[in-house]
């Protein structure tokens, strides 16, 4: 991204905190659960991989109750699937917006990727006390939770901006979305630990960086074994190649969003 274009960014920071609310706002506009969907959907995912995986089918989870393990997973990737599927339809979804007014236009999906954080800490809050509901506490590194949160970030981000812009193109990136995330997710140790994985294949896991950062989290909270540095900086390396490559797409691209759109 180009100097200016930093700068230009920063000078709008305002309406990059105004639009970060206004999403949390219409998110739960008239509904009847409010926040409480920020922790419905993984709680109802993990009593589903529970019943399948963890009793039918037996999946290990590194000692740890299975609901846990699970769960802590699901949390991340609620938040990670979330954020690119909601700031990936962002620009469309401002339409409106885009033809009348200029402003940066990064900062929608921007917005759209960080309105999803609050919900994120409530389903880590919801996390602890599952642990506590069986027994676990913990662990010290667990508060090394904040400075994972920056690598998800980032890697959501850049996914969201490549997806944006190809779905201002191309209007059938929209229902390919949720095949592709689906696809991501069983390809991420979420309902499997790593340590299933043959010792020969788990260099491929460093291809999928939310693997990486989905391990680093169940990681720092369990305190069941070591945090695997070398696998975090993989998946931070590569987050930052595709936002530098969302950046640089996305800004190339901007100029015709008004007029496609």
């Amino acid at each position: 991204m180009r100097r200016n274009g930093l700068q230009e960014f920063w000078a709008y920071r305002e309406l990059l905190f105004f639009m970060v609310w206004r999403d949390l706002k219409v998110r739960y506009k008239q509904t009847l659960l409010g926040v409480a969907w920020a922790v419905i959907q993984p709680l109802v995912s993990t009593l589903i991989f529970f019943l399948f995986f963890g009793k039918m089918a037996k999946m290990p989870s590194d000692g740890v109750p299975y609901p846990v393990f699970a769960y802590l997973g699901m949390a991340v990737w609620t938040y990670f699937s979330g954020a690119v599927s909601y700031a990936s339809n962002s620009l469309v979804n401002n339409s409106q917006l885009l033809t009348k007014v200029w402003f940066p236009r990064l900062i929608i999906p921007t917005a759209g990727v960080l309105s999803l954080l609050p919900d994120f800490l409530i389903a880590s809050v919801v996390g602890v006390a599952l642990m506590f509901i069986y027994g676990l506490t913990p662990a010290w590194t667990f508060l090394l939770w904040p400075l994972l949160v920056p690598v998800m970030v980032v890697l959501a981000l850049g996914a969201s901006l490549i997806l944006a812009t190809l779905n201002v193109r191309y209007r059938d990136v929209k229902y390919a979305i949720p095949f592709l995330l689906q696809m991501w997710m069983f390809l991420t140790p979420i309902i499997y630990p790593v340590s299933i994985v043959p010792e020969k294949w788990r260099a491929l896991l460093l291809l999928n960086p939310m693997g990486g950062v989905v391990d680093a989290f169940r990681a720092t909270a369990l305190g069941n074994r070591p945090l695997e540095w070398g696998t975090l900086a993989a998946a931070l390396g590569l987050g930052l190649l595709v936002l530098l490559i969302g950046l640089r797409y996305f800004t190339r691209a901007e100029r015709e969003f008004a007029d496609v759109i």
